[in-house]
C-alpha cells in the first residue's frame, strides 16, 4: 500500500494525543496544575499532592493508556493496592510506628475528645443522603470528617469505588488547609479565658502500658468492627514495633523507606482515578461541599465537648485541645498549639492535643468499620439473611 505525503502526516497527526484531546482532558490538566501549585508553592501536603497531581495529568494525557481503567496499564496496576486493600493499611502500618499514645494515655478522657469529633462524620452522610447519595457513597463521603485521607480512600475504595477520585482529593486538600480552616472555628466557639487555660504537665507512662494497649484496641475493636482489622491491626502493628524494644529496625523502616514508598504508590493510584468522565460531574461538586461541611462539623464538635470537659473540670482542660479530634496527625495538634499561644505566650498546649489528635485516628478507623459493617457486602449479606429468616 503506497502512501502520499500528505497521507503520511495525516495518519501521524490523528496518531498524537492531540487528536483526541476533549475539553474535559484540558480541565483536568488545569486541575491537576492546580494540585502543583498548592503542593509545591503552597506547600499544603506535598508528600500527597504532588503525586497525585502528577497520577492526575498522565491519566488525562489521551492515548497514554494510563488511567487506572485501562486493563494491564501502569495505574491500572498500582490501583490494585487500593482495590485489594493493600496499601492504606500499609499507610497505616507506618503512621502507628510514628505515634506516641502517651499523651492519650496520661489523659485517658482525650478518648471522648476524638470521639466528639467523629460528630462530622456522621452529621455529613446524612446531608450526603439527602443531597441525592445512597448510603455506600454518604458513608464514603462523610468519613472525610475524620481528616483522614488512607481511611477515606480505604472506604471509598469498598462503598463507592466510583467516587474514589473526588473523595480522596476531598480529604487530602481538606487535611492539608487544617491551618487555614481550624482556627476561626476554634476562636467563633471558645472565649478569651478559655483560650488562655494552662493545662497540668502530663504524667510519664510506663514501657508496660504502652506494649499493652494496642495489642488490647486491636483484640476489642476487630472483635467489634471485623471490617476495620486491615486499617486497625495495621496501625497498632505498627505502634508495638515502636514501643516494644526489641524492633528498632522494622520501626525505622516503616516510619521512612515503607511509608515513603507507599505513599508514592498510593497518590499516583488516586490521581490516576481522577478521570474527565469520573471527576467532571455534580457528584465531585457536592463531595467538595460537603467535604468542607464535614471538616467544620468534626472540628467544632471538638472544641465544644473540650468546652464541657472545660466546665466539669472546673477550668482545668483548654477547649482548643478539642480541635485536635480530628486524625490529621500531627498537623491539628499543631493548630491547637498556635492558637494557645497566641493568646497567652508560653501556653504550652502541644503534648495534651495530641492525645485527642491520636483518638481521632483510632475514631474515624472505628467510624469506618461501623459503615463497612452496616453497608459493605458482610452487613448487606447479614442484612439479606435476617430479611430471609423472619419471612420464613
Amino acid at each position: 500500500m503506497e502512501f502520499t505525503l500528505s497521507d503520511s502526516l495525516s495518519r501521524i497527526a490523528s496518531s498524537t494525543g492531540f487528536a483526541a484531546l476533549t475539553g474535559g482532558h484540558v480541565i483536568m490538566l488545569l486541575v491537576s496544575l492546580v494540585l502543583f501549585y498548592l503542593a509545591i508553592w503552597k506547600q499544603f501536603e506535598p508528600l500527597l499532592l504532588l503525586p497525585i497531581g502528577m497520577g492526575c495529568l498522565l491519566a488525562n494525557l489521551p492515548l497514554t493508556g494510563l488511567a487506572n481503567t485501562v486493563d494491564g496499564g501502569l495505574f491500572n496496576i498500582f490501583y490494585y493496592g487500593v482495590k485489594h486493600e493493600i496499601l492504606p493499611p500499609l499507610i497505616f502500618l507506618g503512621v502507628g510506628a510514628l505515634t506516641d499514645f502517651g499523651p492519650m494515655l496520661a489523659n485517658p478522657y482525650t478518648l471522648f475528645l476524638g470521639a466528639a469529633a467523629q460528630i462530622g462524620v456522621y452529621t455529613t452522610l446524612v446531608g450526603a443522603v439527602a443531597l441525592g447519595f445512597n448510603m455506600q457513597e454518604a458513608s464514603a463521603i462523610g468519613i472525610i470528617g475524620g481528616a483522614d485521607g488512607p481511611t477515606s480512600i480505604f472506604l471509598a475504595a469498598k462503598l463507592a469505588p466510583h467516587l474514589l477520585g473526588p473523595i480522596a482529593v476531598a480529604a487530602y486538600s481538606y487535611m492539608s488547609l487544617v491551618p487555614l480552616i481550624q482556627p476561626p472555628i476554634m476562636r467563633f466557639f471558645t472565649t478569651k479565658k478559655e483560650r488562655e487555660v494552662r493545662m497540668e504537665q502530663l504524667k510519664p507512662i510506663s514501657p508496660n502500658v504502652k506494649i499493652i494497649f494496642p495489642i488490647a484496641v486491636t483484640v476489642i475493636c476487630c472483635l467489634m468492627l471485623p471490617g476495620v482489622a486491615p486499617l486497625l491491626g495495621m496501625f497498632m502493628l505498627g505502634n508495638l514495633f515502636r514501643e516494644s524494644g526489641v524492633t528498632q529496625r522494622l520501626s525505622e523502616t516503616a516510619q521512612t523507606h515503607l511509608i515513603n514508598i507507599v505513599t508514592i504508590l498510593l497518590a499516583l493510584s488516586v490521581g490516576s482515578s481522577m478521570t474527565a468522565e469520573s471527576f467532571l460531574t455534580l457528584e465531585t461538586i457536592k463531595i467538595i461541599v460537603l467535604g468542607l461541611i464535614a471538616f467544620c462539623f468534626a472540628t467544632a464538635g471538638g472544641v465544644l465537648f473540650g468546652k464541657l470537659m472545660y466546665i466539669f473540670t472546673k477550668g482545668k482542660v483548654n477547649p482548643l485541645i478539642g480541635s485536635a479530634g480530628v486524625s490529621a496527625v500531627p498537623m491539628a495538634a499543631r493548630v491547637s498549639q498556635k492558637v494557645g499561644a497566641e493568646e497567652l505566650k508560653g501556653n504550652y498546649l502541644l503534648m495534651h492535643a495530641m492525645g485527642p489528635n491520636v483518638a481521632g485516628v483510632i475514631g474515624s478507623a472505628v467510624a469506618a468499620g461501623v459503615f463497612l459493617s452496616l453497608f459493605g457486602d458482610v452487613g448487606a449479606a447479614h442484612s439479606t439473611a435476617m430479611v430471609l429468616t423472619v419471612g420464613e
